[in-house]
């Protein structure tokens, strides 16, 4: 449920960056938009995003990378 949770609010954040880029790209401030894509709030909302799909696809592995799965 926390995985959800985390995801969805990560899809909020990057919708509100997209609304905010396409505020600034109606204004005509093309150098900014720029900016705002490569290095600005919308890479780090698609950095976050794209963090909690890795995490949450990796699986049930522990630090070594061997699955943290055996018989009792």
């Amino acid at each position: 449920m926390a995985y959800e949770r985390q995801q969805q609010i990560a899809l909020e954040r990057l919708d509100h960056s997209l609304a905010q880029l396409r505020n600034i790209i109606k204004r005509g401030q093309l150098a900014e938009a720029l900016n705002f894509m490569e290095t600005g709030p919308l890479k780090d909302r698609f950095e976050e995003l794209k963090n909690i799909i890795n995490v949450g696809s990796a699986g049930n592995y522990g630090a070594r990378g061997v699955q943290n799965t055996r018989p009792l």
